[in-house]
């Protein structure tokens, strides 16, 4: 297939994987006023979309065995672009956490297929993950930058401004079909890999991806009320959510390039965590929460593509890039989905953020020990391999 219909493909699917869930957070006040939600109703808003996405994913491999690659991806775009325009229609929590619902099972899907995609199609697999990691960056960043812009646009209507970033999948839609319709028939294709449950080293990608997915979805949905905590007001709180939002563009991009001319994958993951500890810290002590942004921003927008590439670099197959991608996303987003609620359990009970960043320090020192792990693992499997190659 053409390369330049390959590549709009895997961008036009990545610009749809995050706004369904930041478009939420900067209209959240309004939706919460309108709808009498409480805290812990309104993160599952952002908590719901991941936690399907973790239960999802791991059955994605089993779809896409049936139906094949690329037809079960256009099927995912199919249902998140559905799921965002009916909120346009929809009025009540009930509604809202229905669509939430059905948009996480469609990025559940294509999440880990997506992976496999660039795996198949894609020789230059470190610049794919760049466009793929970043395109969902755009899409998360401009989601949340112009929600409220949009919102004030569209007669203050909170439900249409969610349900207009269905215009992505409907972008998506044409190109994707193109792809299906081509796609080899499911007897040509190799038959996909299983999940990878008894392989140790899938798991520690899985805990880190876990450990990682919590602090990033814990910022999404709770960095604008930290700051707002501190005495910022409501429209600078959320340009706070928009830098560290906007920051991770270019990190994104950069980071695998990176990896892929000096190596050193854990040197690399090691320190997009310390930049995250730093961060924290920094909110902690109430310091800067514009440094805290940049920081957060730095060490999130490093780690996201990190943990999409390393099954892409641990495995050998397309199908079996898929199945690891599958476990780690599916595992990785079900932790990440507990990280939002327990931020909004810890302040209901507290009445301070302070004892939940302490809690998210914790989890970052964790992922770094991790890290660490994954890095030892990876030394003794090319060990191996080339003393079976030399014998």
């Amino acid at each position: 297939m053409p390369f330049l219909l390959l590549f709009v493909a895997l961008l036009a699917a990545s610009l749809n994987m995050r706004p369904v869930i930041t478009s939420v957070s900067p209209l959240l006040g309004n939706i919460q006023s309108d709808l009498g939600m409480n805290s812990l109703q309104a993160s599952l808003m952002t908590t719901l979309p991941v936690l399907c996405m973790g239960i999802f994913a791991p059955l994605a491999a089993s779809i896409s065995r049936r139906f094949g690659l690329e037809r079960t991806i256009f099927g995912a775009m199919v249902l998140i672009g559905a799921a965002t325009a009916a909120r346009g229609f929809l009025s009540s929590s009930s509604g809202l956490i229905l669509t939430a619902l059905a948009a996480g099972v469609g990025i559940g899907i294509a999440g880990p297929l997506l992976s496999g995609f660039i795996k198949r199609h894609f020789p230059g697999r470190s610049a794919m993950v760049s466009v793929y990691s970043a395109s969902m960056v755009v899409g998360a960043s401009l989601a949340a930058g112009i929600a409220v812009p949009v919102y004030t646009w569209l007669d203050n209507s909170w439900q249409l401004s969610l349900a207009v970033w269905a215009v992505l999948s409907l972008a998506a839609l044409p190109v994707w079909w193109r792809i299906a319709a081509r796609s080899k028939p499911l007897k040509d294709q190799a038959a996909p890999s299983r999940l990878p449950l008894n392989n140790g080293k899938a798991w520690l990608l899985t805990v880190f991806f876990g450990l990682m997915a919590s602090i990033f979805y814990s910022l999404t949905a709770w960095l604008a009320p930290m700051a707002a905590s501190m005495g910022y007001s409501k429209h600078e709180a959320g340009n706070l959510l928009t830098l560290f939002t906007l920051i991770q563009i270019p990190v994104s991009i950069l980071v695998p390039i990176l990896v892929a001319r000096f190596q050193r994958r854990t040197l690399w993951l090691v320190l997009c965590s310390l930049f995250e500890l730093s961060g924290l810290l920094l909110l902690l002590g109430s310091a800067s929460p514009l440094l805290s942004a940049v920081m957060l921003g730095i060490g999130a927008g490093g780690l996201f593509p990190l943990a999409l590439m390393l099954p892409l670099l641990m495995t050998e197959r397309a199908e079996e890039a898929s199945s690891w991608s599958s476990l780690n996303q599916g595992g990785g987003y079900f932790l990440g989905a507990l990280g939002p609620l327990a931020i909004g359990r810890i302040y209901d009970a507290s009445g301070s953020f302070q004892p939940a960043l302490i809690g998210m320090a914790v989890v970052t020192v964790l992922m770094i020990v991790v890290q660490v792990m994954i890095g030892r693992s990876s030394r003794e499997g090319n060990a191996l391999r080339k003393s079976t190659a030399s014998s």
